[in-house]
């Protein structure tokens, strides 16, 4: 079974510590069994290994959120990159050609795609388990998750399985409510309706739609070739705006003829807001702060060197890092996303697949010039690109650890109080022995990400 997380969001809903490069599902904010903390995609990636499920696991995400999979994720996942956002139809389309094409799965191979980060338990992954034994039984050629809703919300999409037949005092009826963990075929669909609708469809037994898909390759492969005719992975990423811009509920599962369903009853959450996040954060207070004792339900999230401190607060979470501050009612949360949809600043910490780096001043000067600096920390054995600015050069200085820098081609050794200049237009590279920490400071006009160019290169220096 080859299995493919879908990781996508722009980072609005839980800011100021989400961004564009750092969406929800990269916060590591959850504990782990063993106390240190995990991200969301840390935690499905974890279970799915626990649960026995398989270890072909492959990230369908854009180009912006690559580095910090890596980061996060390192080699127990692969990585398939969309050059562009285009809904979920195109990304698990993409996928499906990389699983075809640079995999070499066959069209027998069952796939499940499913989210990044739903908040749930053991029991998710068991049932996918049931959806890709259903497919395997060809019970449909498509299966997918139903979840047992808790009240008749308006924010879900539903499906509408077949009654379960029950046989009793020698009768044979149908319950469309009965208690079945197995697969049901799926008579409609219903996109998020009123409340009003949605008890009528917890009447009929109807289900959550959790965007969980199973299928065999090629019954993605055959809906791909509507589109692109071509055996090529790199040819279908080139061709993606060729797709339509539309989700695979809409283009796939809605038009199916064979649809199943899968049931499955437990815990399962979308931790997309700070008023459902902190309801699984087993700690009020996590950073550099400091909690009175007269508040209540309160949290506070402070990636900032500056302390906290906070008291007579309740229903309140407090968030802050070089992005922003927010201090915000709980039950308001949910508004956040329309509010900084234009806040458009260039985030101020990302991480990287070599490391970290997150913005300490940023300066704007009478001449024209502007300068930037930025706390910079690469991990032990990781590297930077070999790159070029066009527009700008860079002062480095080193105060923690050991490694090598590359000017134009030269090496050298550098350590904690060594201070290195990238002139302009020249060719330059860090290369960490140790975690290696140093300040940069950019001087120049635009001071901005898109002034780089790369090339591979091969260092001499040995770790």
């Amino acid at each position: 079974m080859e299995l493919v997380l879908l990781s996508g969001g722009s980072g609005k809903r839980l800011w100021p510590l989400s961004n564009q490069a750092r969406s929800k599902q990269f916060l590591p904010l959850l504990e782990k069994p063993d106390g240190s903390m995990e991200s969301m995609v840390q935690r499905v990636v974890r279970q799915v290994n626990e649960a026995g499920l398989t270890s072909q696991i492959t990230l369908a995400t854009n180009a912006s959120q690559w580095d910090i999979i890596t980061n996060q994720l390192g080699d127990r996942v692969s990585v398939v990159t969309e050059p562009e956002r285009r809904d979920t139809f195109p990304a698990i389309a993409l996928a499906a050609s990389y699983l075809k094409q640079v995999k070499g799965c066959t069209d027998e191979e069952v796939v499940v795609i499913m989210p990044c980060d739903p908040y749930t338990e053991r029991g998710y992954f068991e049932a996918i388990g049931r959806m890709a034994a259903a497919v395997e039984q060809q019970v449909a050629d498509l299966v997918l998750m139903g979840i047992t809703p808790t009240y008749p919300s308006a924010k879900y999409g539903y499906v509408v399985p077949e009654p379960v037949p029950i046989l009793s005092d020698g009768f044979l009826y149908s319950s469309p409510s009965a208690a079945s963990e197995a697969p049901r075929n799926v008579l409609r669909f219903t996109e998020k309706p009123s409340v009003e609708v949605a008890e009528q469809l917890l009447a009929q037994g109807a289900l959550w739609n959790g965007g969980v898909f199973a299928f065999r390759l090629g019954y993605m492969m055959k809906l791909l070739r509507r589109y692109v005719q071509t055996d090529s992975f790199e040819e279908t990423r080139a061709r993606y705006a060729e797709f339509p811009k539309i989700s695979f509920d809409y283009e796939v599962a809605e038009k199916a003829t064979s649809v199943a369903v899968v049931p499955y009853t437990g815990e399962w959450k979308d931790l997309g807001t700070w008023n459902t996040l902190t309801d699984e954060l087993h700690r009020p207070v996590i950073g550099n702060a400091v909690m009175g004792p007269k508040c209540v339900n309160a949290h506070v999230i402070n990636e900032l060197q500056h302390p906290i401190f906070v008291d007579g607060l309740q229903d309140v979470v407090v968030a802050a890092c070089p992005d922003g501050i927010l201090v915000c009612a709980k039950k308001e949360t949910e508004n956040i996303k329309k509010y900084v949809e234009n806040l458009s600043a260039r985030p101020r910490y990302e991480e990287r697949r070599w490391g970290s780096y997150r913005v300490l001043d940023e300066s704007h000067y009478g001449d024209g010039n502007h300068s930037l600096t930025k706390s910079i920390t690469l991990l032990a054995g990781r590297s930077s690109s070999y790159q070029v600015h066009r527009h700008r050069r860079e002062v480095w200085t080193f105060v923690e650890g050991e490694g090598y820098v590359v000017l134009d081609g030269l090496e050298r050794k550098v350590q904690a109080g060594d201070v290195v200049v990238v002139p302009q237009d020249c060719w330059h590279a860090i290369r960490a022995f140790s975690r290696l920490t140093l300040v940069e400071v950019q001087s120049g006009y635009p001071l901005v990400e898109e002034d780089v160019e790369r090339r591979p290169y091969k260092w001499k220096a040995s770790l």
